[in-house]
């Protein structure tokens, strides 16, 4: 059976952000508006949470698997986080845009840079990759939706603005800049660029003309 065309292929669409940046309800949003957008679903080491189920929420991989699908190149990125490792499987991202998916992975802007560099080495991904970064229109504003998500301490979110002030000094490494606004103008954004990437010589096809009498 031959490959898919140019246009059959989904793309591949990477979206970092600071944490507190919006960038998991701007995922929720384009997911939900956007039956063709799917998610990559991530293997992980932690065990499941209540209500998770194994290849729905995460793939659940003890630590030996783990490793050993890290030596055999498997993983398009991977880190460990508090003591759990997380990575994002080739296999898994390739096989659903060659159904036609457009793929969103939500990452960290390291976990960014390591797929853009694979992406250099692989013609299909690169193809498909697309890198968007997120980010707040300050830093105080940042600030805010930490204090208003209630979940870590001062000290804490004084912290992840330090982290976030060297994220968004990465932002040019990546193919967009959004700076968040509303949930709906950060959602038509995102689809503007999506609609655009799609039209690229390099993605788009012309359908076959009848020739010309």
């Amino acid at each position: 059976m031959s490959g898919p065309t140019k246009s059959e292929t989904g793309l591949l669409i990477v979206i970092s952000a600071p944490s507190g940046g919006g960038k998991t309800t701007l995922c929720d949003q384009l997911i939900a508006n956007n039956p063709n957008t799917v998610r990559a679903i991530t293997c992980t080491t932690r065990e499941p949470r209540e209500g998770e189920t194994d290849g729905v929420d995460y793939y659940f991989l003890d630590a030996g698997t783990f490793l050993k699908r890290v030596q055999a190149g498997n993983f398009l990125e991977h880190a460990t986080v508090y003591g759990n490792s997380y990575g994002t499987l080739k296999s898994e991202v390739l096989g659903k845009m060659r159904q036609g998916k457009d793929v969103l992975l939500s990452i960290d802007v390291q976990g960014a840079a390591t797929i853009r560099a694979r992406a250099e080495e692989d013609a299909e991904l690169k193809r498909s990759l697309i890198t968007i970064f997120l980010a707040p229109i300050s830093i105080a504003v940042l600030e805010q939706r930490l204090k208003k998500r209630g979940k870590d301490s001062s000290g804490a979110i004084q912290k992840r603005l330090s982290v976030a002030r060297q994220e968004i000094g990465q932002w040019k490494n990546f193919d967009f800049l959004i700076l968040s606004s509303s949930i709906a103008e950060d959602l038509r954004r995102m689809q503007a660029i999506v609609l655009a990437e799609k039209m690229r010589n390099n993605r788009a096809r012309l359908p076959d003309y009848e020739p010309a009498n």
